[in-house]
């Protein structure tokens, strides 16, 4: 059964427990206790993306070291951007949950425009520092960063970035030279699951954005400080769970993903001439 599970079906995308029956000629029963058994579920499925980055290993390495063993006298903080955030607003009345039945909505919906969640995790102790902006800008970033610098007095701050153009360019590159106790370290490209304020945003998504309803950006704003406000009362510190053997079988696959398919040369962009012409109206 085991073998015939992981084969893909004729005409299906996927097993379920009652076409397996169909096909091996079992009770459905039997099939979903073999299944359990054996720790198959062809209903599931996971994503991942392998780093092109030369640097993974290096990097990876950097922020899970981070993780494990912060510097004396320092702060480990992971920042990123939770951009599109819809206000989204139901055209009915929504219908409360009862005894039997489920929470109920219309799936007609307003949209009343987007905020961009800035956010800092201070992973030892899980709480969290955001703004809500309207736009994800260079501007923006700095003038989180310089509160986040103000949040931390007399304290060393390594941040865990990703490798948005904002967090790395002449601009941010400047403002790191203004605050010397300050230090970026960015995760490998396509990795972002390195960060660990993606497990918050994570959070954030299933407890307070999945069924929430909002009227105005300027309402959604409120939600998300007031959400942030009330989980910092009650944040636990984060902690890293993959070990050295799980890294290391993650580094070798991406070395051999990397050697399989090497870096396209980039091709050179031609430069577009465009004649003018002189015409003549007659």
């Amino acid at each position: 059964m085991q073998h015939r599970v992981c084969q893909q079906p004729a005409f299906q995308s996927r097993w379920s427990v009652r076409t397996l029956a169909r096909e091996l000629g079992l009770p459905r029963s039997t099939v979903h206790h073999m299944l359990v058994e054996s720790q198959l579920q062809p209903h599931r499925v996971r994503t991942f993306t392998f780093s092109p980055d030369p640097d993974f290993e290096a990097k990876l390495l950097d922020v899970v070291g981070l993780y494990l063993n912060p510097p004396d006298n320092a702060l480990v903080l992971c920042v990123d951007e939770k951009t599109g955030i819809q206000a989204l607003d139901r055209t009915q009345p929504l219908l409360p949950l009862r005894a039997k039945k489920p929470r109920s909505w219309t799936n007609e919906y307003v949209r009343h425009g987007t905020q961009s969640l800035l956010a800092a995790l201070e992973i030892a102790t899980g709480k969290v520092l955001a703004h809500v902006k309207q736009r994800r800008t260079s501007v923006n970033f700095l003038r989180f960063m310089q509160d986040v610098v103000a949040g931390y007095p007399d304290k060393d701050l390594h941040v865990v970035l990703d490798n948005l153009n904002i967090h790395k360019n002449e601009a941010a590159q400047k403002w790191l030279q203004r605050h010397p106790g300050v230090h970026f370290h960015y995760v490998p490209t396509h990795a972002s699951w390195v960060n660990l304020i993606e497990c918050f945003f994570s959070i954030l998504t299933r407890q307070g954005l999945s069924q929430s309803v909002h009227q105005s950006r300027r309402q959604l704003k409120d939600f998300l400080l007031d959400y942030i406000g009330n989980y910092n009362q009650h944040c636990t510190p984060f902690v890293w769970t993959k070990g050295p053997e799980k890294l290391q079988r993650i580094i070798e696959a991406t070395q051999q993903y990397q050697t399989a398919h090497p870096p396209k040369p980039r091709k050179r962009r031609k430069k577009l001439i465009i004649k003018r012409t002189n015409w003549t109206m007659y």
